[in-house]
């Protein structure tokens, strides 16, 4: 069996049984298999209607499943964690996403890897950069760290 590696956001803004979302996204660490590496969590606002800031951070995963399988088991610790489906961008106990694949693009019905916009979320691309900043987006062949500083630098439209 083929060895891959995943890196996966993080996000959480409710608490839940594990206390309140920084440490909903330790609790979902921990239950994650075969993680090799963790950004540090940071705050940030949250996006959409939601009015809770949220705690966010970024792991490298190393599995055998292929990227229907990964996120199959990444929604099932979601269930375990209490979270239900609502409110797109509402509050949530625990968010899982796939954001990037060593294998490199993978597009399915439901699942798209790169994770569609997280080259324009600051929330995904620091905790990433942390970890990964020499890992290349499959797309256009960017670096993590290109992409974070270009978030940064980024001026509202007049």
């Amino acid at each position: 069996m083929t060895t891959t590696s995943y890196a996966i956001a993080l996000g959480s803004n409710r608490p839940g049984r594990h206390g309140g979302p920084r440490d909903e996204v330790i609790a979902a660490l921990a239950a994650l298999p075969g993680v090799r590496a963790v950004s540090p969590i940071i705050v940030t606002p949250p996006l959409g209607p939601s009015i809770r800031a949220f705690a966010n951070a970024a792991a490298l995963v190393d599995s055998p499943l292929d990227p229907p399988a990964m996120l199959a088991q990444l929604k099932a610790i979601e269930r375990r964690f209490g979270r239900r489906r609502g409110q797109r961008w509402g509050a949530r106990v625990i968010d899982l996403d796939i954001i990037l694949w060593s294998g490199g693009l993978w597009r399915s019905p439901g699942l798209a890897v790169p994770h569609p916009a997280y080259a324009v979320r600051d929330f995904v691309l620091e905790p990433l950069a942390a970890i990964a900043p020499d890992w290349r987006d499959p797309r256009d062949g960017r670096w993590i760290r290109h992409l974070r500083h270009g978030v940064d630098r980024r001026r509202p439209r007049a």
